[in-house]
């Protein structure tokens, strides 16, 4: 699943192809918002909200989700897409003030909605601070964390919590900082949990290719995320996996070192 740091990529691959752009060709291929049309608006941006993408068009955003398989694409228009045209769910068309003329399409996307920008917040308003925002709030972050009395990893995915965080980055900070996923998240240092995942997911923000442990070559660069059943990098011992979540139908994947985390 798109993490963080991709949809902020995302975002920012969108924003600099559309903002101040005029959109030209609006298609939402949902039947909620199949009639939409704002062609001749004016495109202000495009952000990221955790996992969230927003459009900000007119007076209007267009939300979307990536969820496990979802993906925005640039084109410069006429461009063959790399992806079937069944699979496009949103399709926008601008012509930017120096006549470049684009279109952006999201294929497989989820969760879409077309709302006046000043309601965005019924939207995106319960998601906790989002570390790759300049509106980031460090300690809110951990407050929320902090009052959260189930297994920290299943905390830590909590979009209302921290926003950006999804299963591979919870791993991974867990590891490193040497905490049970199963240990309650009000019984951990909050604050030191935030901090480096905070530093992870900035690390990887201008990066091609996400990394934790620092090498990006293929098959390391994850410390226990994916790797059950072989060896920890810092102490050898077999890597283990089960899964945890907040109900039957929301578990994950967890993997740890049991001697590194304790």
């Amino acid at each position: 699943m798109p993490e963080g740091d991709t949809v902020f990529q995302a975002a920012r691959r969108l924003d600099r192809a559309l903002a101040g752009a005029t959109v030209t060709r609006f298609e939402l291929r949902v039947p909620q918002a199949a009639t939409a049309d704002l062609r001749g608006e004016i495109v202000h941006g495009v952000v990221s909200r955790g996992k969230h993408l927003l459009h900000r068009i007119g007076d209007w955003t267009l939300h979307s989700h990536l969820k496990m398989e979802g993906e925005w694409h640039v084109y410069r228009r006429g461009e063959r897409w790399h992806a079937p045209g069944f699979r496009a769910r949103a399709v926008i068309g601008a012509t930017a003030p120096d006549g470049t003329e684009w279109e952006t399409v999201g294929f497989d996307l989820a969760d879409i909605k077309l709302v006046p920008t000043a309601a965005e917040d019924e939207l995106v308003g319960y998601l906790g601070p989002d570390p790759l925002s300049d509106a980031w709030d460090a300690g809110e972050a951990a407050r929320r964390l902090h009052a959260d009395t189930r297994a920290v990893h299943v905390a830590l995915q909590d979009q209302r919590s921290i926003a950006g965080f999804g299963n591979e980055y919870v791993n991974e900070i867990l590891f490193v900082r040497g905490i049970l996923p199963t240990t309650p998240a009000n019984e951990v240092d909050a604050a030191a949990v935030v901090d480096l995942g905070a530093r992870m997911i900035r690390a990887n923000r201008d990066r091609v290719d996400r990394t934790f442990t620092g090498d990006a070559r293929r098959g390391r660069t994850t410390w226990v995320y994916g790797r059950d059943g072989r060896p920890c990098r810092r102490c050898g011992t077999l890597i283990r996996r089960s899964a945890l979540g907040a109900d039957p139908t929301r578990e994950r994947n967890v993997f740890w070192c049991p001697t590194c985390q304790h």
